[in-house]
């Protein structure tokens, strides 16, 4: 018996830190990400339900989207992409966070959804008057996504005197490109057929150097026998004592 009561209560005290060390981790990371003013608080699993209702932009809110150390905006599928979000609040009142979401979408036409990337929600984040912010976005595309260009809308959900608001903070392209870098399926695939075709053009140039040796080592064969002189040189030379020394020549063989 006290054996489970011990197991219950290491349990729940699992269940009670893990919030307590989310708390520490963003607002460490936070505190550094704001420019001036605002506190931003946890960032829970638990997204307070705003629906899918689409709100109109407050007045005073200016909204900007960074890839840090990713200017090129290239996602690798299957892996987490951050990006950070920032809000300008030129408004007489606070600003209330409460989730950042995303989706993805073909370039030629949004109205086809390609897919609804996570939901972040915050806790007691806030944007002051005449102060700024900048909040993480954490997202990631499926791993199953055929590389390419799409398009990504994100938004920022927020409320200012309890009157939900959002606002979009990027609407542009992105590239997916598959996880793996260099060893992926259409770069092996690429580089095995580049080989392939160099294997076959080193056996053809290979193929016609072995011809082309061949034909230079056939030397013409010169055959050596019995000479016949030309007519015209015979009359040219008669008289002559080259002709009487072959006269000579063929009397001594008789």
């Amino acid at each position: 018996m006290a054996m489970k009561n011990f197991t219950i209560f290491f349990v729940a005290l699992l269940l009670l830190a893990s919030p307590l060390l989310q708390v520490v981790r963003c607002q460490s990371e936070s505190e550094a990400e704001i420019v001036e003013g605002g506190d931003i608080g946890l960032v829970g699993e638990e997204v307070q339900d705003f629906g899918d209702g689409n709100f109109a932009p407050a007045s005073g809110i200016d909204t900007i989207c960074v890839f840090p150390k990713n200017s090129a905006k290239l996602v690798n599928a299957g892996e987490e992409t951050e990006l950070l979000v920032g809000m300008k609040n030129d408004g007489e009142s606070t600003v209330n966070v409460i989730a950042i979401k995303a989706t993805l979408h073909l370039p030629f036409d949004h109205r086809l959804l390609v897919q609804n990337l996570s939901t972040q929600g915050f806790n007691n984040a806030s944007v002051p008057a005449s102060a700024q912010a900048t909040f993480p976005y954490i997202f990631a595309v499926s791993k199953y996504l055929q590389p390419g260009t799409f398009d990504l809308v994100g938004t920022i959900v927020y409320e200012i005197d309890q009157y939900p608001f959002q606002s979009t903070f990027y609407n542009g392209t992105i590239e997916v490109v598959e996880s793996g870098g260099f060893l992926s399926v259409e770069s092996v695939f690429l580089v095995t057929l580049g080989l392939a075709l160099l294997f076959l053009l080193g056996l053809w140039l290979h193929g016609q150097f072995q011809r082309i040796s061949k034909k230079n080592k056939k030397a013409p064969k010169v055959e050596v026998g019995t000479r016949s002189t030309d007519a015209s040189m015979d009359e040219w030379l008669q008289g002559t004592a080259y002709t009487q020394s072959l006269s000579n020549k063929s009397k001594k063989k008789k």
